[in-house]
């Protein structure tokens, strides 16, 4: 299995360093290799060469497996031009249209609610992760005077709305699950959202097994601090998934903890921790790299090999439950410290 290893900034390149540890330690637990190929591509390399990717990057992520990613942003690239292209480039090129994101809790102790612990908290979001206001259509006139007018474009397609929100449907299906909400603002949004209204009556209605539920956005948003219990999978699109899942990764115990895959399925597909890149915090042990190695179990959950992913989320719930995290969940560790622990449990459990 070859995979694409692009550390990236700040503390990618910490947690990074824990996941390959995590992940190589699972594929010698199962005897499986992985062929990694770390790249270069990060603000670093683009200060110094003025590349942010190869004119044929996008071809050679193409013969990869998949991708995994620690965490791209830095000041000292003003326009983060490096991000875009490597990131959303990469979401865009190789037609990355999931965006998957897990909410588990993996321990009731890092509940930020009041009553409400891992039965509470366990759905997937399903974002559509190449239209919507992302695609950068619109632009500036009179641009830095009084007179300025930005137009920010909402792109919606039948393609990219039915095909997401078929893979929820299916994801469901396929998992045990029976409900899925979408989540729209067709209230205020009447043009673009109707599409999103007219698909997931259409798609909902091929799976007469699954409670098939709508709520505008902001309702939802509300009811996921109130009672999200009520959830399994939701399905919206670029900008609400994006804030959505912040607030799910709070419910899960903070950033840090959470994990994403950018997905075609069937095709190569990218994997990262939804953090930033903090680059004060880079280099000095204190990042949590759970969100990293997790980003691990997902890639290799979507690659078809479940029990090696399994062992991984199994053995970072082992350390949580041994305190034997970061502090920005309770712990005394460093961020290398935590890896070597999950690596030593996918050992000792095997």
């Amino acid at each position: 299995m070859k995979i694409a290893v692009i550390a990236g900034d700040g503390i990618g390149k910490d947690v990074t360093a824990e996941a390959v540890k995590v992940l190589t330690a699972a594929g010698d637990a199962f005897g499986r290799r992985f062929a990694l190929e770390h790249l270069p591509w990060s603000a670093d390399h683009f200060l110094k060469t003025g590349e942010t990717l190869p004119a044929n990057g996008y071809q050679m992520l193409r013969e990869f497996d998949a991708i995994f990613v620690g965490a791209l942003g830095d000041p000292r690239v003003a326009d983060n031009r490096h991000a875009r292209d490597i990131l959303l480039g990469t979401r865009f090129e190789l037609d990355l249209y999931v965006n998957y994101r897990p909410v588990k809790l993996l321990d009731d102790r890092l509940s930020p609610l009041k009553n409400r612990g891992r039965k509470d908290i366990n759905f997937v979001v399903f974002r559509e992760n190449t239209e919507g206001v992302y695609v950068s259509v619109g632009g500036r006139f009179k641009a830095g005077t009084d007179d300025e007018v930005a137009l920010q474009e909402e792109i919606n397609t039948y393609k990219g709305v039915h095909r997401i929100i078929r893979h929820a449907f299916e994801f469901a299906q396929d998992h045990g699950l029976t409900k899925v909400c979408m989540a729209d603002k067709s209230n205020a949004m009447q043009q673009g959202h109707a599409l999103w209204q007219r698909v997931f009556k259409a798609v909902a209605a091929l799976y007469p097994g699954i409670t098939a539920t709508h709520q505008y956005i902001d309702a939802l948003a509300m009811f996921l601090v109130k009672d999200p219990g009520q959830y399994q999978v939701i399905v919206t699109n670029n900008l609400f998934g994006d804030i959505i899942t912040d607030i799910g990764g709070a419910l899960q115990g903070g950033l840090g903890m959470a994990a994403s895959g950018n997905i075609h399925p069937g095709k190569t597909s990218l994997f990262e921790p939804v953090h930033g890149s903090a680059p004060p915090l880079a280099g000095k042990n204190v990042a949590n790299p759970i969100g990293a190695i997790l980003s691990t179990a997902l890639m290799l959950e979507t690659m078809g090999k479940r029990d090696e992913a399994r062992a991984i989320e199994s053995a970072v719930e082992a350390a949580i439950a041994a305190n034997q995290t970061t502090t920005d969940i309770g712990g005394s560790l460093g961020t290398t410290a935590v890896g070597d622990f999950v690596a030593r449990q996918i050992t000792k459990n095997k």
